[in-house]
C-alpha cells in the first residue's frame, strides 16, 4: 500500500472521528499530529495526510458546494459519515492538488467506499466525483 492510500485513510479516520463526534475538525487533527510525532516510521503518510484535512478545513465551503451541486438530491447531512468524509478527500485532491491525476484520486476514494462503507457507496462516491470533474 502506497504512502498517498495510508494518507488517505488516516485522513478518512480523522474527518470522520470529527464528524462523528461533533469535534471540530481542527482539534482532531491537533491530537492526531501529537500521536504522529511518536510514529517517526510513519512520517511520510501523515505529512499528506495533514495536507489532505488542513486543505479541507481551508475550502470546507467550496468544497461542500461542489458535493452538495452534485449528489443528485443527496444533502450532504443525510450521507454515510464514511461517504461524506471520502467525498471531501476526493474533491479537495480533484480540486485543489495538481499532483494527484483525477483518475487516482477518484479511484482511491472509490477503493476505500466499497471497503468502508455501504454495498452502494462505490458508485454513488464515483458518480458524484466524476460530475464534479467534468464541472471544473
Amino acid at each position: 500500500m502506497s504512502a498517498r492510500t495510508k494518507a488517505r485513510k488516516r485522513a478518512l479516520d480523522i474527518l470522520f472521528s470529527a464528524d462523528v463526534r461533533g469535534d471540530e475538525v481542527s482539534v482532531v487533527l491537533a491530537a492526531a499530529a501529537q500521536r504522529a510525532a511518536g510514529e517517526p516510521s510513519r512520517e511520510a503518510s501523515w505529512l499528506y495526510a495533514r495536507d489532505i484535512v488542513d486543505g479541507i478545513i481551508d475550502h470546507s465551503d467550496e468544497i461542500d458546494e461542489q458535493i452538495t451541486t452534485h449528489s443528485r438530491d443527496w444533502r450532504i447531512e443525510r450521507m454515510p459519515a464514511v461517504d461524506r468524509a471520502l467525498l471531501r478527500i476526493g474533491t479537495w485532491e480533484i480540486l485543489f492538488n495538481d499532483e494527484v491525476p483525477t483518475a487516482v484520486a477518484i479511484d482511491e476514494a472509490v477503493e476505500l467506499a466499497k471497503e468502508l462503507s455501504t454495498e452502494d457507496s462505490g458508485a454513488f462516491v464515483h458518480g458524484v466525483l466524476a460530475r464534479i470533474d467534468r464541472a471544473r
